[in-house]
């Protein structure tokens, strides 16, 4: 059974998430990787929500074998969705951006 501490750990966690998306990204507000190309961060975006996911299934997986509580579960399950939630502001964007030059008079 998860301890009153735990989940107010989880949920906190979760706060800090919903304030600053990026953190669910892997990349720190306003800064990116030494490269500095767009390729490179989106890369490192896909990579990182990736990463939640596989740790999300993890997870669940320790869960069904009894060898982890339901709090660690709840958690990297929100943590992925905040990333995908994330991912997906991300790319509506920047097909925005794409239709937007697109509709330029050359």
């Amino acid at each position: 059974m998860a301890s009153p501490l735990a989940a107010a750990g989880a949920y906190a966690n979760i706060a800090r998430l919903a304030v600053d998306p990026t953190r669910a990204l892997g990349v720190a507000s306003g800064a990116g990787n030494g490269d500095g190309s767009f390729a490179s961060l989106v890369k490192d975006a896909i990579g990182s929500v990736m990463t939640a996911g596989h740790k999300s299934d993890a997870q669940t997986q320790a869960l069904a074998n009894g060898k982890s509580n339901m709090v660690d579960v709840v958690t990297a399950v929100a943590q992925t969705e905040v990333a995908v939630d994330a991912m997906v502001a991300v790319r509506d964007k920047v097909i925005a951006a794409y239709e937007d030059i697109m509709k330029m008079p050359i």
